[in-house]
This record gives structure tokens, C-alpha cells and sequence, in this order.
């Protein structure tokens, strides 16, 4: 039970840090900039991050808006790649 609650976390922040940095995840994959396994690769990264609960609160302080993800982001070089 504690992998799923697990990975529904993780796929919760990366969508939303993708969001937060201006990235649509599933318009990425229907124009074909994305595959949806990169998706999943990149929620796996997150469950390795050891920062969720600083991520979490960065995202929710709302006082980075417009700001690139956190230097501790495992899906730095993904998001950047995608950044419009």
C-alpha cells in the first residue's frame, strides 16, 4: 500500500511542477514532443527525490511563480527540455 500512496504523491508533484513551470504534460504528448513512458520515467525520478516535503511547500507558497523548477528537481533537464 505505501508504493502506491507513494507514487500517487510523486506523479501529483510532478504534474504540478510541470504545470508551475508552464508545461502540459499531456498536450507534450499529443503534439509529440513527449512520450507518455517519459511521463512515467519522470514520476519514477520524483520517488527518488529525498526533498518531497520541500517540494510540496514550494509549491504551494505560491511565491515562485514564474520561477524554473528548484535546483534539487530530479526532472531538471526534462522540464527544461520541454519548457515552451
Amino acid at each position: 500500500m505505501q508504493a502506491s500512496k507513494t507514487l500517487r504523491r510523486h506523479a501529483a508533484l510532478f504534474d504540478r511542477m510541470s504545470t508551475h513551470v508552464g508545461i502540459d504534460l499531456e498536450g507534450e504528448v499529443m503534439r509529440g514532443h513527449l512520450e507518455p513512458s517519459e511521463i512515467t520515467d519522470g514520476v519514477l525520478r520524483c520517488t527518488g527525490c529525498t526533498r518531497p516535503d520541500d517540494c510540496e511547500s514550494w509549491l504551494a507558497s505560491g511565491t515562485h511563480k514564474g520561477e524554473p523548477e528548484p535546483d534539487y528537481c530530479r526532472n531538471h533537464e526534462l522540464l527544461k527540455r520541454l519548457k515552451p
